[in-house]
């Protein structure tokens, strides 16, 4: 199986992720993670920038949704403001 490989810790707690993983996930350097453990699993997730075609999809849903939700643009500034402390 090409998907499992063993690898070990260093001790400054790097991990080696085998190159025939990289290879299959097009890992490159650089590359982030979420990481999630629990009792005796470790779960690396690649985080992964949208493409812009990707990023160009999600924005058009997020309008559709907040123009439906009635959300208009003053809100969405207002809600900024708040957040950064600048507004109650």
């Amino acid at each position: 199986m090409e998907n499992i490989s063993t690898t070990k810790m260093s001790s400054k707690g790097q991990v080696v992720i085998p190159e025939n993983i990289r290879k299959q996930l097009n890992l490159k350097t650089g590359s982030k993670f979420i990481v999630v453990g629990e009792k005796d699993v470790i779960i690396l997730k690649n985080i992964a920038l949208p493409s812009l075609d990707e990023f160009s999809s999600l924005i058009a849903e997020a309008r559709k949704k907040g123009k439906k939700a009635g959300i208009q643009k003053n809100d969405i500034n207002d809600a900024i403001l708040k957040v950064r402390g600048k507004i109650k």
